[in-house]
């Protein structure tokens, strides 16, 4: 079937193609409103798709943003990108989703799939070390916003995050209040900056109360595998333990299953948070006590950034921090 044109419209509507361009691509015109209602009927009923890529070429914009994400089977992460998807549709972007798996050649490889499709800006959650992807993007001249993971050599890049040390501080003191002085931590790699943040909030905290122990520090994946093997090493240490701190919620669902299988009462035996307050906390047994972060709210101005941005708008602060807050459920 042929593809229909402008001009197949023009003959229809008895106007010229310049007419039918500057109806559909809503370009100022002395066109009467009769004539633009037929025209856009016109299009309508004959299926008219635009070329977008024609447009694109000739006003260097393609109202497409992408969205570059870790791990898209982590609640979190497809909540911001739900959140993302949300805004940008409303604003009258696309959305084109890239997911790396933290795995940082495929992280490469999607970045220089986007600059070749052209993207007004990309929205970029680290999968490790990943200034080699932002300096493709800055290069190329490709706006972007980092959501949740910091980048350390790029600290005064636009932004958004939660307080991190202060959320990990915060369920420190809640344990300490509950009578626990054993609190194990489990982090997230190395190579993210966020993994050191909540470890240092961690840090602070543990050493406020004079009961910090490096033997009940314990690392691994942020993911459910990661939980659950960072959760068996614990076990095997012989340490004493009344309490559990995981760097994000997932971590922690895989850690309460192994600790379930060896057949330890939570939290009789041992007290658990998380970090994150992905929907799942709410749905286990027993409920999962986290540190929530306002992750849909992250997701939504990290998209509200990145346009003004792209629209060259005057932007006071080019990071936007959120508060975390403790939620008390059944595992503490």
């Amino acid at each position: 079937m042929k593809k229909v044109t402008m001009m197949d419209i023009a003959k229809v509507a008895g106007v010229s193609k310049a007419t039918v361009s500057m109806v559909l691509n809503k370009r100022d015109g002395n066109i009467s409103e009769e004539t633009k209602s037929r025209i856009l009927t016109l299009a309508k009923e004959m299926n008219y798709i635009p070329n977008h890529l024609a447009r694109s070429l000739s006003t260097k914009k393609t109202d497409t943003i992408g969205i570059v994400l870790p791990d898209i089977t982590n609640p979190f992460f497809a909540s911001i990108a739900r959140a993302i998807e949300d805004r940008a549709s409303y604003l009258g972007y696309n959305v084109i989703f890239c997911n790396t798996d933290n795995e940082i050649n495929k992280e490469q490889k999607y970045i220089k799939v986007l600059i070749s499709k052209l993207v007004d800006g990309v929205i970029f959650i680290a999968g490790g070390e990943s200034s080699v992807s932002i300096e493709m993007l800055k290069n190329n001249n490709v706006p972007f916003v980092l959501v949740d993971r910091y980048i350390d050599s790029y600290k005064e890049a636009y932004g958004v995050y939660c307080l991190n040390k202060n959320g990990v501080i915060q369920g420190i003191d809640y344990l300490y209040n509950k009578g626990k002085r054993n609190i194990a931590f489990v982090k997230g790699p190395d190579t993210l900056e966020i993994s050191n943040q909540r470890l240092e909030g961690y840090k602070n905290a543990m050493n406020k109360y004079g009961i910090y122990n490096e033997n009940i520090i314990f690392k691994g994946a942020f993911n459910i595998e990661g939980g659950m093997k960072s959760t068996k090493l614990m076990l095997e240490s012989n340490e004493k333990i009344d309490a559990v701190f995981y760097s994000n919620d997932i971590m922690a669902l895989g850690g309460i299953k192994v600790l379930k299988r060896r057949g330890i009462s939570i939290p009789r035996d041992i007290s658990i948070i998380g970090f994150d307050n992905i929907h799942i906390s709410q749905v286990i047994e027993p409920e999962l006590t986290t540190i929530a972060q306002p992750i849909y709210e992250m997701g939504r101005e990290s998209c509200n950034l990145l346009i003004d941005i792209i629209n060259s708008k005057v932007i006071p602060n080019k990071q936007i921090y959120f508060e975390t807050h403790l939620i008390i459920r059944g595992t503490t």
